[in-house]
């Protein structure tokens, strides 16, 4: 009788069907290996709850996806199908999300395909190699500080065209100007520059200089944002 509970409605005598010891163990497996990517994921990361929970639910959910298709070739092109649509019903993503979403799912279809040593032993090998990247902050850009984003507002009748040019001469080894833009009711322009500074620790120094030329008005200098973390 409790066979018969958790029997196909559509099985036949030629249909291989997964024990319940086997379902279960699979789905534990895949819920620690999803425990472990999402604890990886967490290390020196800014997360969201929503992502953490859904990093650790996702190996088994395609864990039992897979182990239903059972060799079905017609039920595994519908579930590529699937998965390829949630993708585009989503969130744009971090390159580093992507990525962790990609390592849960194929820890999950390893897992579901019954090869249970491989897959806890993929999780926990690119679960180490994902800590290690961000521990030794591999990728990260070394003079970053240097990068600039220099915000200059002038009164209108301010000729911005070389004005600083002397100025940035002496704290800047590059400097572009990339905005324009008049404010105020256009009695002020915002100049914006990306520049890239010689000396860190010379910043103050070249904001006094700059308030010197600009009247004293308003000066803003931040980080570069980043650009193209999305896929």
């Amino acid at each position: 009788m409790f066979e018969k509970l958790f029997k196909g409605l559509f099985d036949s005598d030629l249909t291989a069907r997964i024990s319940v010891a086997n379902f279960l163990l699979c789905l534990g497996v895949s819920l620690v290996i999803g425990l472990l990517l999402a604890f990886a994921y967490m290390y020196r990361t800014r997360y969201t709850k929503s992502f953490v929970v859904t990093l650790a639910l996702l190996p088994a959910v395609v864990c039992v996806v897979i182990m239903m298709v059972n060799g079905n070739v017609g039920a595994g092109v519908a579930v590529a199908g699937a998965f390829s649509l949630v993708r585009f019903r989503s969130v744009p993503g971090t390159a580093k999300e992507i990525c962790t979403l990609f390592l849960a799912m194929g820890a999950g279809l390893i897992a579901g395909m019954g090869y249970l040593g491989f897959a806890v032993l993929f999780a926990a090998l690119m679960g180490l190699v994902f800590v290690l990247y961000n521990r030794l902050d591999f990728g990260a850009k070394k003079n970053a500080a240097t990068f600039k984003v220099l915000t200059v507002t002038i009164p209108e009748d301010l000729d911005y065209t070389g004005i600083f040019d002397d100025v940035f001469a002496q704290f800047t080894t590059s400097c572009d100007l990339i905005s324009v833009k008049s404010t105020n009711m256009g009695s002020l322009f915002r100049l914006t520059y990306n520049v890239m500074l010689r000396d860190h620790a010379r910043e103050k120094e070249m904001i006094d200089k700059i308030r010197c030329r600009n009247g004293n008005l308003e000066i803003s200098l931040s980080n570069q944002p980043t650009v193209g973390t999305e896929l």
